[in-house]
C-alpha cells in the first residue's frame, strides 16, 4: 500500500518526485520522504503526515539532483515516526531504498545483519534490504540487487539508488506493483500508474520476480536469474485531466457524478462485442467469486444474476480467507477474480492458487496491464479510468455492469436485458439530479453515532456497500444485515437514537422489507428509505425516503448504490473529514 517514485534523467530529480507522490496519496499513507544524489552524496528528507509537510521541509533548499526515489509508507512494521519512515540507508550514507511490501523474513536478517557489525536502528523490514545491499555490494548496483532478492520472502517491491553509481536506479518487482515509465532521455518507475500519467503514457507493468535497471538513456529488464528480457511498452489512454478534480470538491464526489459516463463506457464496450467470451458459465460446474471489500459485495450481487440468468451454481467468497481455506477446486470450476487495482494482494494470490489448482482464471478488473490481468486466463475490464478516492464509487457500479453483462450474456434471449441495461447510465444520471435533496437528509443525520442498513435479496450487498462507505469515510460505526436475520440478533441495536436505512424497492421481497420496517418502528427507530418514486406505501412508514426511477428488479442495485454514496459522502464533508483519504485506509491494499 506504500507508494513509490523513482526519477532518472536531466530534469531536477525533486519536482518529479513530489508531483509523483502527490498521485499516489490515494493509496494511503502515513509519512514520506525522497532521497537524491545531491553533489555525488544522499541527501534524505522523510516526514511524519502528509506530503505537504515534507514540502515545507524542502522549500528553499536549491536541490538540483536528476536521479532520485521518493516515498509514502503505510506502516506495517514499527510505529509512524520519522525514524521508521522512507528512505532507509545504509550505515555510511551509500545506499537508500524505499519499499512496498512485507519482506516476512526479516527477523532472521536482521540477525545476520548484526552479527556482521552493522547498526540496525529502525523497527521496520525495509531496512534489512538497504543493509544487505551494502553488505554484498561489490560494484555492479544490478548483480548485487540480484544477489540479495535471493534471500528475501514476502511479497515486497523497492527501488535502490547508490552514491557509487549515480545515474542508475535499480528496481524489483515480487508481488507488490511496479510499473516503469518511458521517457526521452529520462525514466522513471512507480507503484501505479497515476504517478506517471504528469511525464508520460508509455509504461511497462512489471512482473514477480522482474529487475529493472532505469538509466537516463535506457531501461533493462532482466529475470531474477540475470537473463535480460524483451518487453513492449503499453500506451495508457487515461489523460492527466481525468485525474483531476475537475472543479469538484474531492475526487470521491467527482468520481460519483461520472458514473452516468463510466456506466455508459463499460456498458457500450460489451454490447458491442455482442458481449461474447471464449466460453461459456454452463461449460463450469460452479463458478467461484473471491474478492474484497467493494468487489465483494459486487460478486454478492453478481451470484444472483449469473444464477438466474445462467443457471450455473455460484459461491462468493472473501479472499483473504480463500488461501488458506483448502478449498477443492479443479478443472470444472471457474474462479472469477475482482479487483479494481488487479493489483489486491489478497485476491491475487488466492486466484493464483485456485489456478494452481485447475480452476480457470477470469479476472474483473479496472487497471489494464495489471498483475491480476497479465495472470490470468481471461479478462473483463471496466471502463471507469482512474479512480483516485479511496472509497470506490464509479469502479463498484462499473463492476455491476460487467457482472449483469457477464449473466445476461449467457441467454439466448437477451434483447429485453440488453435495453434495459442500456438505459441505466440515463437513470443514474436522474438519482443525481436529487443529490441535493441527499445532502440535505445526510445532515439532518450527521451526528448519529450507529447506522443500521438492512436489505432483501439483491439489496442485502447494496446494505453491505452503502453501511461500509459510512465506516470508510465518516468513521461512524454502521453495519449491514440481510433484513429477515434482523431479529436473529440485529433488532437488540434498534432504539430512537440509531438510525436504520431500509433499501426497499418494488421488487419481489417488497412486502417483506415492509415488514421489517414495522418491527424497526414497533422499537421507536427511525427510519431512511430507500424507494421508487411516488411509492407511497413507504412514505408513509419512514422519517424520510430518497426516491429513485423506478427500474426493473434486476436493474435495482445501480440505483439505490448511489444515493448512499452520496449520503456518505455529504456527512463526512460536514464532519469535516478527509473523504479521500480516509485514515488507515489505503485505495490498493497490497499486503496480506
Amino acid at each position: 500500500m506504500c507508494g513509490i517514485v523513482g526519477y532518472v534523467g536531466a530534469s531536477p530529480a525533486l519536482l518529479v518526485l513530489l508531483q509523483g507522490l502527490e498521485r499516489l496519496e490515494y493509496r494511503g499513507y502515513d509519512s514520506a520522504g525522497v532521497a537524491l544524489l545531491e553533489n555525488g552524496k544522499l541527501y534524505v528528507e522523510k516526514k511524519v503526515g502528509k506530503i505537504r509537510e515534507l514540502v515545507r521541509s524542502l522549500w528553499g533548499k536549491n536541490l538540483k539532483a536528476v536521479v532520485g526515489i521518493g516515498h509514502t509508507r503505510w506502516a506495517t512494521h514499527g510505529e509512524v515516526c520519522e525514524l521508521n519512515a522512507h528512505p532507509h540507508t545504509d550505515n555510511r550514507g551509500e545506499f537508500a531504498v524505499v519499499h512496498n511490501g512485507i519482506v516476512e523474513n526479516y527477523r532472521e536478517l536482521r540477525q545476520e545483519i548484526e552479527s556482521a557489525g552493522v547498526s540496525y536502528v529502525s523497527q521496520t523490514d525495509t531496512e534489512a534490504i538497504v543493509h544487505l545491499i551494502a553488505l554484498n555490494y561489490e560494484g555492479d548496483l544490478l548483480r548485487t540487487v540480484l544477489k540479495v532478492v535471493k534471500k528475501l520472502r514476502g511479497a515486497y517491491a523497492f527501488a535502490v539508488i547508490s552514491t557509487r553509481e549515480q545515474s542508475r536506479i535499480v528496481a524489483v518487482k515480487y508481488g507488490s506493483p511496479l510499473v516503469v515509465g518511458i521517457g526521452k532521455e529520462e525514466n522513471f518507475v512507480a507503484s501505479d500508474i497515476p504517478a506517471l500519467l504528469p511525464f508520460t503514457r508509455e509504461v511497462i507493468p512489471l512482473n514477480d520476480g522482474e529487475v529493472v535497471d532505469l538509466r537516463p538513456d535506457g531501461v533493462f529488464i532482466y529475470d531474477f536469474e540475470g537473463n535480460l528480457l524483451t518487453k513492449e511498452a503499453m500506451h495508457v489512454p487515461w489523460d492527466i485531466i481525468s485525474a483531476e478534480k475537475g472543479g469538484f470538491k474531492h475526487f470521491m464526489l467527482k468520481e460519483i457524478f461520472e458514473q452516468p459516463r463510466t456506466l455508459s463506457d463499460t456498458i457500450r464496450g460489451y454490447i458491442s462485442r455482442d458481449m461474447s467470451l471464449p466460453f461459456s458459465l454452463r461449460d463450469y460446474r460452479r463458478v467461484l467469486i473471491i474478492a474484497c471489500g467493494t468487489s465483494y459485495h459486487a460478486g454478492l450481487i453478481g451470484k444472483y444474476w449469473i444464477e438466474k440468468h445462467a443457471g450455473v451454481p455460484v459461491e462468493v467468497a472473501y479472499a483473504s480467507e480463500v488461501r488458506y481455506a483448502n478449498m477443492p477446486v479443479g478443472e470444472q470450476d471457474l474462479v472469477l477474480a475482482i479487483s479494481q487495482s488487479g493489483e489486491t494482494a489478497d485476491t491475487r494470490f488466492s486466484a493464483l492458487a485456485l489456478k494452481e489448482k485447475g480452476a480457470t482464471l477470469l479476472s474483473l478488473v479496472n487497471v489494464m496491464g495489471s498483475a491480476l490481468d497479465r495472470e490470468s486466463d481471461h479478462t473483463l475490464y471496466t471502463h471507469a479510468g482512474p479512480e483516485i478516492g479511496v472509497a470506490a464509487t464509479k469502479t463498484f457500479t462499473a463492476q455491476l455492469a460487467v457482472l449483469y453483462s457477464l449473466a445476461v450474456s449467457q441467454r439466448q434471449d437477451r434483447q429485453k436485458e440488453v435495453e434495459n441495461l442500456l438505459k441505466v447510465p440515463h437513470l443514474v444520471e436522474e438519482v443525481l439530479t436529487r443529490a441535493e435533496a441527499v445532502k440535505n437528509l445526510a445532515l439532518r443525520y450527521a451526528h448519529s453515532k450507529d447506522f443500521l442498513y438492512l436489505g432483501r435479496y439483491l439489496s442485502y450487498p447494496v446494505a453491505l456497500e452503502g453501511a461500509l462507505k459510512l465506516k470508510e469515510i465518516s468513521y461512524i460505526h454502521a453495519e449491514g444485515y440481510p433484513a429477515g436475520e434482523m431479529k436473529h440478533g440485529p433488532i437488540a441495536l434498534i432504539d430512537e437514537k440509531t438510525p436504520t436505512v431500509a433499501i426497499a424497492p418494488a421488487d419481489r421481497v417488497y412486502e417483506k422489507i415492509l415488514s421489517n420496517v414495522e418491527e424497526v418502528l414497533a422499537r421507536k427507530g427511525k427510519v431512511i428509505g430507500v424507494g421508487f418514486e411516488k411509492d407511497e406505501r413507504l412514505k408513509s412508514l419512514c422519517d424520510a425516503v430518497i426516491e429513485v426511477p423506478t427500474v426493473e428488479e434486476d436493474l435495482t442495485p445501480f440505483l439505490t448504490t448511489v444515493p448512499l454514496q452520496l449520503f456518505a459522502y455529504y456527512i463526512a464533508d460536514y464532519l469535516g473529514l478527509d473523504v479521500d483519504q480516509p485514515r488507515n485506509l489505503a485505495k490498493t491494499v497490497t499486503v496480506e
